[in-house]
């Protein structure tokens, strides 16, 4: 009874965006219970929403071994994997990749995945594979206005690059 209290106020924590005070509670957790899936997707949460990236990705390959099955764990351990899309480079992508690919494999419909896949696929310029994964964000959720806007951008791009191609861009005498 215990474990599960100090369980769902680390959750709370997290959901309150406290990360710190989170991990409080959850870390006895996960000394104990190392292979609770719960306490290891909070206990990685906690981490990523702390930029701890490696320490994430540690706790949650081990859930993901152990669990290969949740898609949560493979959402979370893309999220460790990718870091700030940013200031990531082409191996945290991949890996990244792979692993909301693996959560997409479970449940094809789960939220953000598309989007974020779509995201990277564009950091890499890869717009095809990128407007692909926006056109299944809005699939999923057909409000999602940022994925919209994406698509809409990734869209111009193509077209102005095929019209470049082309020739039809050109301004000429």
């Amino acid at each position: 009874m215990e474990f599960q209290r100090a369980l769902s106020e680390g959750a709370w924590l997290l959901r309150t965006n406290q990360p710190a005070e989170a991990l409080e509670k959850l870390i006895p957790l996960y000394d104990v219970a190392p292979t609770n899936v719960d306490v290891a997707i909070n206990v990685g949460g906690a981490y990523i929403l702390q930029g701890k990236w490696n320490k994430a990705v540690k706790v949650l390959s081990k859930a993901a071994e152990l669990h290969p099955d949740n898609v949560m764990v493979w959402t979370n351990l893309g999220a460790a994997y990718l870091g700030r899309l940013e200031l990531s480079g082409p191996q945290q992508q991949a890996r990244a990749i792979r692993a909301y690919e693996r959560a997409l494999e479970i449940d094809p419909k789960t939220h953000n995945l598309h989007y974020h896949l779509g995201l990277i696929h564009k950091d890499r310029g890869d717009l095809e594979r990128s407007a692909t994964a926006f056109r299944q964000a809005l699939e999923v959720d057909p409000n999602d206005r940022d994925a919209k806007r994406w698509l809409d951008r990734i869209d111009e791009i193509m077209q102005a690059q095929a019209a470049s191609a082309n020739g039809d861009g050109a301004s000429g005498a």
